[in-house]
């Protein structure tokens, strides 16, 4: 028997390293089952070149709970060890990562995913065990080797009685870890972080009903076998080919991604790229509607189907956070920092990959199925618009497919949009005037006003709608977005033909004095001459100021402080209207002022403004006057 002490310059390493990991400390059985399944590739490896005179067979990674012993056994048929190779890889190589790892991160060690890259992996499980053994047998005839440390720096190294080839890791758990001696605790590991490595991971065993016989009598009762439990998928559907699977494929696969995902997702793309960095995955569109609070966080990180973390960000792009999916990339480096990872190179390159490889997706769809492009407009349109404000190199591609529908659910991309209007909706400045609601029932009579000058309307109902239509303007310098409530349809789309007022200078300007007499402050009044068939008061709210608070409701904006302004309306009064001659010639003022107040209040439900009291006071009042 061997004895030694790790050559390492700090006095006591094993608690270091459970301090600084110990908030993911249960990444200690993906560390293991990670090296188990790289002894196993490893050996298949070198039996296909050659190099190793044995047969694979059909290795597994056995786990085993010893719950009244307080062991954890992790067990693999690949390639095993000799005593030199355990002297070297555990006492020397893994120690010298370890004073790496300690002096690089001592201050701020919270990513667990790198403690691979520091030839760390094995040593985490002392972050759950007092004593940790490894027996293993190499594929080489050599005799199999016993090593054990109790977590200080002294081994013991001594021969083994093992005859089958692989290695065995017996962890001895400590107090405060007991937790890890239940099956269910395990079983969720293994389903969370190794669900879908490439060598079958066995888990205790399931009853397994067999089919019944063909000529077996009625009373035939179905025998039942144990069989091992293999609790991963080894063949994942992005590790094959977009030829292998069909539709259903893909499905499946989301359902084995997310099993409390009940709705299906809207389409899918599959990202395989080997050059300029290696790159798999698949990239679902769930269906998400105009809600921005979504959880993020639900594409998985893989490095060679190990489970690495949901948090993506400065990897995927940020628009793109909101799909469903997995990415797998060797090339991805977890020993840096987040922010760090967004000045890579490398990680450049794979976010304007997967943004590129979107963008040509839903290209593809739309020329493909446009209906059905049409169709699922709504529910992922948020993602896009997002895209379109944040990634530069998504905006350049979005106009072939992104959409803009009316009120009529039709459906135009800019430029057919731009062919359609610019005959009926361009002004008399040569202004191409796209008029939009947000809320179809809410801006309903505007809506009809507008189409019944043979106005389209879109409808833009996304809440960072106001951000992208200032980002369009800035590119289309020809072409101006203007709610359809935030002005007399006139002067919205200024033509040259004026409308002549029945009344007179000074007859405005006493109408407005009386008018100004019961408006409330937050309402400026205008006088217009519209037509006589028009409504008389119409209350709208200016394009830039809305815009502007909405843009500052929702993040940006450019001015401090607009979105806690209070709401400013304008009322329209139509000159050419009944009422306003009514109001003029009215000397009574108590009935002067019930019209006016009853015309504001018929403008204010028009416009959904009428709440609560006011509201009360109005049906009230209007009841009075019925009678």
């Amino acid at each position: 028997m061997t004895t030694g002490k790790i050559n390492v310059s700090v006095e006591n390493i094993f608690p270091l390293i459970k301090k600084f990991l110990y908030s993911d400390h249960e990444i200690f059985l993906r560390e293991l089952v990670s090296n188990g399944t790289d002894a196993t590739l490893k050996l298949k490896h070198l039996i296909s070149i050659g190099e190793a005179k044995v047969e694979y067979g059909n290795p597994v990674i056995e786990i085993k709970v010893d719950k009244e012993g307080k062991k954890i056994h992790i067990i693999d048929q690949g390639l095993g060890m000799t005593a030199d190779e355990v002297e070297k890889y555990i006492n020397q190589v893994a120690f010298s990562g370890a004073e790496e790892f300690l002096d690089k991160y001592k201050d701020s060690a919270k990513d667990s995913g790198i403690i691979g890259h520091f030839g760390l992996g094995f040593y985490s499980a002392f972050m759950v065990a007092e004593k940790v053994e490894i027996i293993t047998k190499s594929y080489k005839e050599e005799p199999a080797a016993h090593w054990t440390c109790d977590g200080s720096p002294e081994f013991t190294l001594e021969p083994a009685d093992k005859t089958s080839r692989g290695t065995e890791i017996i962890l001895h758990i400590a107090e405060d870890s007991l937790e890890f001696l239940e099956d269910s605790k395990i079983a969720g590991l293994l389903n969370k972080y190794n669900k879908f490595m490439p060598i079958p991971i066995k888990f205790g065993t399931k009853t397994e009903t067999l089919p019944k016989p063909e000529d077996a009598p009625e009373d035939y009762i179905n025998e039942t076998v144990e069989i091992d439990n293999i609790i991963n998928n080894p063949n994942p559907a992005w590790t094959k080919q977009p030829t292998e699977l069909s539709e259903e494929d893909y499905k499946n696969f989301y359902r084995e991604l997310y099993p409390m995902q009940f709705e299906e997702p809207l389409f899918n793309i599959h990202l395989n790229v080997d050059y300029p960095f290696n790159l798999t995955g698949i990239l679902y569109f769930p269906k998400l509607g105009t809600d921005m609070q979504i959880q993020k966080d639900k594409i998985q990180l893989y490095q060679n189907q190990v489970y690495v973390t949901d948090n993506v960000e400065g990897i995927v792009p940020e628009f793109l956070t909101m799909l469903k999916g997995v990415i797998d990339s060797p090339d991805i480096p977890l020993n840096v920092s987040r922010s760090g990872l967004q000045a890579d190179g490398a990680v450049k390159k794979i976010s304007n990959y997967i943004t590129r490889k979107v963008a040509d997706k839903l290209k593809a769809l739309f020329n493909e199925n446009r209906a059905d492009f049409e169709a699922k407009w709504n529910d992922i349109k948020i993602v896009l618009e997002y895209g379109m404000l944040s990634e530069d190199k998504f905006y350049e591609k979005a106009g072939a497919f992104v959409l803009y529908p009316t009120v009529d659910d039709t459906y135009f991309t800019l430029e057919e949009l731009k062919e359609k209007l610019k005959e009926n909706q361009t002004d008399k400045d040569g202004k191409l005037v796209v008029l939009y609601a947000g809320n179809k029932d809410a801006q309903h009579s505007y809506i009809e006003t507008a189409k019944e000058k043979g106005y389209e309307v879109l409808l833009l109902d996304s809440p960072i709608i106001s951000h992208l239509i200032q980002k369009i303007e800035g590119d289309n310098k020809e072409v101006t977005f203007v709610r359809v409530d935030s002005d007399h349809i006139d002067n919205l789309i200024k033509k040259d033909e004026n409308t002549i007022s029945k009344l007179s200078d000074e007859e405005k300007e006493t109408l407005k004095t009386s008018l100004e007499a019961y408006i409330p402050k937050a309402y400026s009044v205008q006088l217009e001459a519209m037509d006589s068939q028009a409504a008389p008061f119409i209350i709208t709210q200016p394009e830039f100021m809305r815009r502007m608070k909405e843009m500052s409701q929702s993040g940006g904006g450019g001015m401090f402080g607009m979105g806690n302004m209070p709401e400013m309306y304008n009322l329209v009064v139509n000159t050419n209207s009944d009422l306003a001659t009514s109001i003029l010639n009215t000397e009574d003022k108590t009935h002067q002022e019930h019209l006016v107040k009853q015309a504001l209040d018929l403008a204010k439900l028009s416009q959904n403004l009428l709440k609560g009291e006011a509201l009360t006071a109005f049906v009230k009042r209007s009841f009075e006057m019925i009678k």
